[in-house]
């Protein structure tokens, strides 16, 4: 009556219609796509992963290191619809767009991930921040010279800016990573 409507909690139950959207938007065929929904419900019963348990999934994969700084901002590009919780078509896809098809792509969504003001360009301050987020999430401790995070965000700001604004569009992103092997590492590991 005039009150806030709760928030829909999602089905655990895969639809035709979302199967088709996996199948459209991934590389994965429908059995597949079950075969990666089993999984996420039985991680997350109730159909969303929430920030805590996104952290704790990432600690798995870097024990060593620390991932919640990381993760606070890995999370919000997976969390595409902004409602702090992520579905189980905002995760495969995530996952997909991370881990399948061309470069650009990949190297697109890790853009994404570093431009934390969404603003469409990457600034030193962004930089430094996600940087300084990716050594705590592999366990680097050696932050000194051309290790200081801070440094490396100006170096590779300077290596990348085409057009002297002293900002990374994705544009000089993803052409800086394709063109040098060693920042495409350090920025998009894996990628």
């Amino acid at each position: 009556m005039g009150g806030k409507q709760a928030k829909k909690a999602p089905s655990t139950e895969l639809t035709a219609k979302q199967i088709a959207l996996l199948k459209a938007n991934t590389k994965y065929n429908e059995q597949e796509i079950r075969d990666w929904h089993t999984g996420f419900i039985k991680d997350c019963p109730d159909g969303r992963l929430d920030k805590k348990k996104f952290v704790d999934l990432y600690k798995q994969f870097y024990p060593n290191g620390k991932a919640d700084n990381y993760c606070k901002y890995a999370f919000n590009t997976f969390d595409a619809n902004h409602d702090g919780s992520i579905d189980f078509e905002e995760f495969l896809i995530s996952v997909t767009a991370s881990s399948q098809g061309q470069l650009d792509d990949r190297l697109g969504y890790a853009f994404d991930i570093y431009d934390i003001s969404n603003d469409g360009q990457i600034d030193q301050k962004e930089l430094t921040t996600l940087i300084s987020a990716m050594y705590d999430l592999v366990g680097e401790t050696d932050r000194k010279g051309d290790r200081d995070p801070k440094k490396r965000a100006a170096d590779i700001i300077a290596k990348l800016d085409v057009t002297g604004d002293k900002k990374l569009s994705k544009a000089e992103f993803v052409a800086g990573c394709k063109n040098d092997p060693i920042i495409r590492q350090l920025l998009a590991p894996g990628v």
